[in-house]
């Protein structure tokens, strides 16, 4: 076992709001149960900005960004059972949690009771701040680290730890599945993996887009149907009409306005995270027994599950290969929209 901290190359924001630059960070040794990657890629997520501009509360700086890793294992301690060197494995949103609580003990640890520990913007149990992809190596639990499967390429694969996760979950939670018909929020890095794993569960899916610009993309991608929210039209055609609506979207909607669309006992599902306050009129659930609710990403049971799902189904995320000096002005791209449909790092460059 490396018994030595590690200092590895990363592109980090060093205050909040300014631009990421190339830096070195210090790595923990690898202990007993912990598994040294060699990053290979690293997707770019909005919470990435938000995090890294101060948008859902202050952070911690210099801050690494990056939850979405795929890489290669280097090195593994002595009593790490499930990973040998040069497995191909992923890190998704979080590295730890307090593994006791009702939840961790379900397999629920993304709602542990003590509060997950972040891939980063986080402290470890031992004070440390935790770092994230935005680097070439990273040292994490074993219990925590993913296997990708050989049926997908860890280009695409990474940001399945945010993205397909993300989706994934509630889909899963919410039945999707043959004869329910699902609708997608946003078609962006969220919601193209949405719209491909509610395609592949056998649901019948609709884009609800602000216009009909990336209309042939979500058709492609296993939409059936693809409408735009600017057209007032959209809501009255679909009106009472679908079992679930998953937005991917991080700006605020009228959600009286969506939560319309749904079919008696229908759910409305927020994944994207607005930083600003939303509100509603209660009747609009009252009316109609419909449920209004919030998903994270998913255990790290589900989270394999997820990768399996993906790789039986061919479902790899649609990505823009970037060198890390590129990394500001992908944020600035993701925030104007303009990527098809996650940026990704080439950890080769950093």
């Amino acid at each position: 076992m490396t018994a030595q901290t590690m200092n590895v190359p990363a592109y980090a924001a060093p205050a909040a709001g300014a631009p990421l630059a190339r830096t070195t960070i210090e790595r923990r040794p690898v202990g007993a149960s912990d598994v040294l990657i060699d990053v290979k890629y690293a997707g770019i997520c909005h919470s990435d900005i938000h995090q890294a501009r101060d948008g859902w509360g202050e952070g911690i700086f210099p801050m690494v960004p990056g939850h979405e890793i795929a890489g290669v294992v280097a090195e593994v301690g002595a009593d790490v059972t499930r990973f040998n060197v040069g497995d191909r494995v992923g890190v998704g949103c979080m590295v730890d949690s307090c593994r006791e609580c009702e939840n961790c003990k379900a397999g629920l640890e993304q709602y542990c009771a003590q509060g997950n520990i972040q891939t980063y913007n986080a402290l470890d149990k031992e004070g440390r701040p935790t770092y994230g992809g935005y680097s070439t190596r990273i040292v994490v639990d074993e219990a925590f680290t993913l296997r990708i499967p050989d049926g997908l390429s860890l280009d695409v694969a990474a940001p399945l730890l945010c993205a397909g996760i993300t989706t994934y979950s509630p889909l899963a939670h919410w039945n999707a599945g043959p004869g329910k018909k699902v609708a997608v929020v946003g078609l962006g890095g969220l919601g193209h993996m949405a719209v491909k794993i509610a395609h592949a569960m056998g649901a019948e899916v609709t884009v609800l887009s602000q216009s009909l610009r990336k209309k042939d993309d979500g058709l492609r991608l296993g939409a059936d149907h693809y409408y735009s929210t600017s057209d007032d039209a959209t809501f009255e055609q679909l009106a009472g009409s679908l079992d679930l609506v998953v937005s991917t979207v991080s700006a605020p909607l009228p959600l009286d306005k969506y939560l319309g669309l749904l079919k008696t006992d229908g759910a409305f599902v927020n994944v994207g995270a607005p930083e600003e306050p939303v509100s509603l009129n209660l009747f609009s659930l009252i009316l109609g027994r419909r449920s209004l609710a919030g998903s994270g990403i998913g255990g790290i049971q589900e989270t394999q599950e997820m990768l399996d799902f993906c790789a039986e189904h061919g479902l790899g995320a649609e990505i823009e290969l970037i060198s890390a000096d590129q990394i500001n002005e992908a944020y600035e791209r993701v925030l104007a929209s303009d990527v098809r449909y996650r940026f990704v790092i080439d950890a080769g460059t950093i």
